[in-house]
């Protein structure tokens, strides 16, 4: 089991945390998946799991929580970034803030540029969900690891394969993964909070 583990190139430009209108909702929401315990710390592997961003309105780049804070309940601004810039066919990544980007970063990335109506994005883990909706939802190829090009790849393909757009994909090749994105993050969180709350 390799969650968690940075698979891109990142220059991790060390600064203060992100400050901006939306923080207070990103929080709160990424503790509301804490709290359902979709985000969170996996004590068998020691490693912590579930990500959320946000595309502000007016900052550059994306907003993300950073690698490895799954195993924090309440997280405060000191633990996200900036994402300033990135090039996924290079598989690079450059983030600015106290802590470095999530693992997943370039997925993120992947779903924004898909679409320009989606400004917030959840990843979560949840085993008997992710087994039910293999293949409901939309699913990414088993072979295709996260946090990779190829996985950003089958993004931008399934966008493109499902004329309506997509609420949830499954990332078969990633156990537990599920990925749900909307237009606010309220919207992000509906298809989860379907099932779990």
């Amino acid at each position: 089991m390799d969650d968690g583990v940075i698979k891109f190139q990142l220059d991790w430009q060390e600064g203060s945390a992100p400050d901006f209108q939306e923080m207070i909702e990103l929080m709160h929401w990424r503790d509301r998946m804490y709290d359902l315990g979709l985000i969170g710390y996996d004590e068998q592997h020691q490693v912590g799991y579930g990500n959320i961003s946000i595309l502000p309105d007016r900052l550059p780049g994306f907003v993300i929580s950073g690698t490895q804070t799954g195993h924090i309940s309440r997280l405060g601004a000191e633990h996200y970034t900036r994402v300033t810039k990135y090039n996924i066919a290079d598989n690079h990544l450059t983030c600015r803030g106290p802590v470095k980007a999530s693992s997943e970063s370039l997925t993120h990335a992947a779903i924004y540029e898909a679409s320009p109506q989606i400004r917030a994005v959840i990843h979560i883990h949840h085993d008997v969900q992710w087994e039910a909706w293999l293949g409901e939802v939309p699913t990414t190829s088993a072979e295709v690891p996260y946090g990779t090009p190829e996985m950003a790849a089958e993004i931008h393909r399934l966008f493109r394969e499902h004329k309506s757009k997509p609420e949830v994909i499954a990332m078969a090749g990633h156990q537990g993964g599920l990925i749900s994105f909307g237009t606010n993050l309220e919207e992000a969180a509906r298809p989860f909070l379907k099932v779990f709350a």
